[in-house]
């Protein structure tokens, strides 16, 4: 077996070294790190075309199926009020609002999740508004990641750098950290102002977008505080709005077993991703995005046969995590000793090389 890798090494990692601009993505370009070309796995080219083949019909029926969960969810809500049931309804409510629209995002940025574009459109601009991501600056956020992924200075999307934050960590599982940032930048948007960081990976073509989006967001969430205020009641803000962040517990749980003290600054997607074997529940929340490795490796997979090219590919990646509780078991120590020592990083063992 191979166990010889070690990622360059770098000086004691710092918050700063993540930032986009004047962060460590020098450094990374001049290591060849940006932009480079990424380990594949050998995947029958005739069975890979047929892999990436899209269909309207399994993601209609789970979409169809994701909002009547979450339309039941909310009339359950509704007849709580009043009652001790009030907390666990919205809580049900709120965590289908938000957990499942993470992985509906990601799959309809790329748009995979349906054959017809427009079905993919629609469903990334509701599932975006409801997981709290702008939805042009994160499509191209999204690219980028793919590109560079955990390249330090590159990657905008690394959720656990080191030195590990254990307390924003947390804090995030009701984006409480994200979540109030995000919203402030939903702001300048609206107002036309971008950041340095975003006008580096978004183009300026797409400014006038995000701008548009974001007063689109901002005319909503002033409809519902105005609602909240006539009514004399927090209710349009417990249905839209706040699910935002009392839900959000749910992508967090699943989102920190992609990447959590997997090492940075390589170009092998089997050492800084994680395929995690998930329950059918799961999976249909989570849309297959727990076959990690695979989906990185070849994104425009669409997520229904994620599953087969994980057969396809799994003689030649470092063995599979069998639950999510043993993934975990891995993550929060590993974290836990990132927070003084943050070279440390799981090392994952890869098949031997055969002739």
């Amino acid at each position: 077996m191979d166990t010889s890798f070690s990622p360059p090494l770098r000086p004691r990692p710092q918050r700063d070294d993540y930032k986009l601009i004047g962060g460590a993505g020098e450094r990374a370009a001049a290591a060849g790190l940006a932009g480079a070309e990424w380990y594949k796995c050998p995947v029958p080219r005739a069975a890979l075309k047929a892999l990436m083949k899209r269909d309207d019909a399994q993601a209609i029926r789970d979409t169809a199926l994701w909002y009547g969960a979450l339309l039941a969810a909310g009339v359950l809500a509704w007849f709580s009020l009043g009652t001790g049931w009030a907390i666990p309804a919205f809580l049900l409510y709120g965590t289908l609002y938000c957990g499942p629209a993470d992985s509906r995002w990601h799959e309809a940025g790329h748009g995979t999740a349906f054959k017809t574009r427009w079905m993919s459109d629609v469903l990334y601009q509701l599932a975006s508004f409801q997981v709290l991501r702008r939805p042009t600056v994160w499509r191209w956020s999204h690219t980028r990641h793919h590109t560079d992924t955990l390249v330090t200075g590159r990657d905008p999307e690394i959720a656990a750098p080191v030195p590990v934050d254990i307390a924003g960590t947390l804090m995030n599982f009701l984006a409480l950290k994200s979540g109030p940032r995000e919203l402030w930048r939903v702001l300048q948007n609206a107002a036309g102002r971008f950041s340095d960081e975003e006008k580096s990976f978004v183009p300026a073509s797409e400014w006038p977008k995000v701008t548009r989006e974001a007063r689109v967001w901002v005319a909503i969430y002033a409809l519902v505080i105005g609602s909240c205020i006539v009514l004399r009641s927090w209710l349009p803000l417990l249905y839209i709005g706040l699910p935002s962040f009392y839900g959000a517990w749910l992508y967090n749980f699943f989102g920190l077993t992609q990447h959590a003290g997997l090492p940075e600054n390589v170009l092998d997607h089997r050492l800084n991703c994680r395929t995690v074997k998930m329950n059918p529940l799961f999976r249909f929340l989570y849309w297959n995005m727990n076959y990690h490795v695979e989906h990185h490796m070849y994104p425009m997979v669409p997520f229904h046969a994620l599953p087969q090219l994980h057969e396809a590919m799994k003689a030649d990646c470092a063995p599979v995590y069998p639950s999510t509780i043993a993934a975990y078991r891995e993550i929060i120590p590993t974290m836990l000793r990132q927070v003084k020592d943050p070279h440390h990083h799981v090392v994952r063992v890869l098949p031997a090389k055969t002739a």
